[in-house]
């Protein structure tokens, strides 16, 4: 019995093997009912969302999606580096920048900058960061652009900002890529100079993250326009809020609908969304009030547009680029999520590395820096390693953006977790702080980078949507090996050629699945000891297991779509977890690479082991909690099993490491120093933090005496100092020295107050 049983599978077997190989008899028999199939689950996708998906590039990420990461490639890569130029500029010109502002005066009395600064931002090139030369721009790299705007940011949020969109999304990327020789000769030496202030007007107050239902319109119709009859263009009709430089700008760039009703163009009727640029001052134009965006007075406003009629040149690109739109700002916008907003991230995290490590080594409670208390210290902790971790992401993305790569997955991944990193920090940084860091005023250096960090979260799309459709929902599409392949081929028109393509790309997905399942398999049973790793480094078993859980993310991934389909999309939660795995993969892999790049250098080794462990920790944890709400739980128990058994447990950083970084981060070190380079320290804080670690000597012999009962411990620490000089302990210099510093420390702890009018912004 059993063998008619073995013979019978032997049949079963040769038979499929036999239709497999046979590729003719396979697209028949198989690939055009799993065809079939496949085009009735596959979601429907609007030509916006089409777009997003086709903009930008993959790059490294795409070996961490499909489980195959080359480490040695991944080290390989150029270190970012800033040239002599673009270093002058930040020593000499941001520094000089720095000194003209008052944050407190700018955002609490004038709410403006002041016009010495917004002189000097056009007249110094701050407007034409990455314009070339050629136009009269500084032509700086990606790196040189995130820099100065992280060093204005430990400074002003409000001119950060101010600097940073004109650099970002806008009219002069966009005319640097899709322009015509005309408009870039006419407008880039002008924006360049700040002789023109752009701004960019796309959010509607009907279409935020969803720009395709955007009812601003465009319509093709010939009018009148500087004096001219009959000039084809477009009768313009828009509303758009949250616009930053809208108050102040000279020249606007808009998206909007264009429609061609009357067929002026061609056949077509709707054309899509365009961006169109043009003078401010045209006709029609209005520039709204002021919005005020969480006590940051940056120019931020409402503009609208009645019947405004301009030619068809005035199409960013001409003609040609009607109805490419979309696609042309999600391409700027790919980059632009790597450059500006890790640059205030990072900016938060720097600034509170330092100002808290100051802070927790002067601050005394009980007669001991509060630094030294385990809780402090796991705060001090989370700040660090955050900011390590934030550094580290920051310039492994900005080096890919320098390599010309438009990598839209990673900078979504940017995007959403290095801002949410930079509100953790700041919530510690206020704890740390306690009461000092509540109370308003010139003193106050963590309060309005507190309240602007909600601004960092919402714009360039919400973080929620970031998270939960963006980062996976774009990534599986594009760094899968096979899924975009197969999407094109079931909606190629032409039957033979789609059953073809089809038929290509789905067996090489099995293959692909197939192989990967088994891969998973031997590394799990053999405790990933063959996991790939980089050569000659002393951090063997994270490249390790961030090689397996790369490996189980591809798993995962292809399980989830196989099972769910076009449903995916709309398992919001699932796909955020898949997408976090991705980006903690990814944050993990640069800070390998960053520590790589500095030499691996011993003071660096807490910082590195915390962070890998919280990011392991981290991508463990969704893949858990992914598999215990996936619905198939046949499929989703032993891939459990497999990935996560009982014996394979990561767990967030040890007491030990934590402790460590705190201690480190109140004490001088070259870590210290090449994270806060570039970054303008809190002066007053930091003169007393140094004062405080020259007379620490002598604060141990005060306290030596008060042991050995020489210095009565009831004593004002004044007298105590005093009695410490009489009794010989300390000389007279060393005397002056301290009470010196104990002035310092009194001052530093100090909080400001205010008559009601000068609360009021009144002298």
């Amino acid at each position: 019995m059993l063998a008619w049983i073995g013979g019978l599978l032997s049949v079963l077997f040769f038979i499929i093997a036999f239709i497999i190989a046979i590729r003719p008899i396979r697209r028949r028999l198989l690939s055009s009912w799993i065809l079939h199939i496949f085009k009735k689950v596959l979601p429907p996708m609007s030509s916006t969302e089409q777009e997003a998906i086709d903009a930008g590039d993959v790059w490294f990420e795409a070996d961490l999606f499909q489980g195959m990461p080359d480490w040695d490639k991944l080290l390989s890569y150029a270190k970012p580096k800033l040239t002599g130029k673009e270093q002058a500029f930040l020593d000499n010109q941001v520094t000089t920048l720095c000194q003209m502002l008052d944050d407190w005066d700018i955002t609490h009395k004038s709410l403006d900058l002041p016009e010495s600064a917004w002189n000097y931002l056009k007249t110094a090139g701050f407007f034409g960061l990455h314009i070339p030369t050629e136009y009269g721009g500084l032509g700086f790299s990606a790196l040189a652009s995130s820099t100065i705007v992280q060093k204005v940011a430990t400074k002003s949020l409000t001119a950060a900002v101010t600097v940073m969109v004109p650099n970002s999304l806008g009219p002069a990327e966009l005319l640097l890529n899709y322009g015509t020789t005309e408009q870039k000769q006419q407008y880039l030496h002008k924006l360049a100079k700040g002789v023109e202030v752009p701004c960019f007007g796309l959010t509607s107050p009907v279409a935020g993250s969803d720009a395709g239902s955007i009812v601003d319109e465009g319509i093709v119709c010939y009018g009148e326009f500087a004096g001219q009859q009959n000039v084809l263009g477009l009768r313009l009709n828009w509303s758009k809020r949250y616009i930053t430089l809208a108050p102040i700008a000279s020249v606007i760039g808009l998206a909007v609908k264009v429609k061609d009703p009357e067929k002026l163009l061609g056949n077509t009727i709707d054309l899509g969304i365009t961006v169109v640029l043009m003078p401010t001052n045209i006709p029609g134009i209005e520039i709204g009030k002021r919005h005020f965006p969480l006590n940051q007075p940056f120019m931020n406003g409402p503009t609208r547009g009645k019947d405004v009629f301009v030619p068809l040149d005035f199409v960013i690109g001409g003609v040609e680029k009607i109805g490419h739109g979309w696609q042309m700002l999600v391409e700027c916008l790919a980059a632009g999520r790597g450059i500006s907003l890790p640059a205030l991230s990072a900016a938060t995290g720097k600034h509170c590395f330092g100002a808290c490590g100051a802070y927790a080594k002067l601050r005394q409670q009980f007669g001991l820096s509060i630094g030294k208390f385990e809780g402090v210290a796991a705060a001090l902790a989370r700040i660090g390693g955050f900011t390590y971790l934030l550094e580290a992401t920051r310039t492994l993305t900005l080096g890919a953006v320098d390599e010309k790569i438009k990598p839209s997955v990673v900078t979504a991944i940017c995007k959403y977790h290095m801002t949410e990193m930079a509100r953790q920090v700041i919530n510690d940084a206020m704890d740390i702080h306690g009461g000092r860091g509540i109370i308003m005023g010139p003193r106050n250096y963590l309060a309005r980078i507190y309240e602007g960090i909600p601004i960092s979260i919402t714009v360039e799309g919400a973080n929620i949507l970031t998270r939960c459709l963006i980062i996976f929902g774009q990534g599986a599409i594009r760094c899968h090996p096979y899924i975009l392949q197969e999407m094109r081929a079931a909606t190629n028109p032409d039957p033979e050629t789609s059953l073809k393509e089809f038929d290509q790309a789905l067996w090489g997905h099995i293959g692909y699945s197939v192989g990967n399942m088994l891969k998973l398999t031997w590394h799990s049973l053999t405790g990933m000891l063959f996991c790939s790793k980089a050569k000659n480094t002393q951090w063997s078993k994270y490249y390790r297991s961030l090689s397996f859980f790369s490996l189980a993310l591809a798993c995962c991934s292809d399980i989830a779509m196989l099972f769910l389909g076009g449903g995916l999309k709309r398992k919001e939660n699932l796909s955020a977890r898949l997408g976090d795995i991705l980006s903690y993969l990814y944050m993990a892999s640069a800070v390998l690479k960053y520590n790589h790049d500095h030499g691996m250098q011993e003071e660096d080794k807490p910082f590195v082991e915390w962070t890998l462990d919280y990011c392991l920790y981290q991508i463990q944890t969704g893949i858990y909690y992914f598999l215990l709400n996936f619905p198939t739980r046949i499929v989703a128990k032993p891939l459990q099993w497999l990935i996560l058994p009982p014996w394979r447990n990561f767990q967030l950083p040890k007491d030990a490491t934590t402790v460590d970084i705190g201690n480190n981060m109140m004490h001088p070190s070259t870590l210290r120093d090449r994270l806060l380079a570039n970054c303008i320290p809190v002066v007053d804080l930091e003169h007393a933090w140094l004062t405080m670690l020259a007379v620490e000597p002598l604060m141990v012999k005060v306290d030596q005496a008060i042991k050995q009962g020489l210095v009565k411990k009831s004593l004002p620490i004044h007298e105590r100092i005093d009695n410490a000089l009489a009794q010989k302990i300390i000389n007279t210099q060393e005397a002056a020295a301290l009470q010196e510093f104990i002035a310092l420390q009194l001052d530093i702890i100090q909080v400001d107050e205010f008559t009601n009018a000068e609360l009021m912004g009144k002298q």
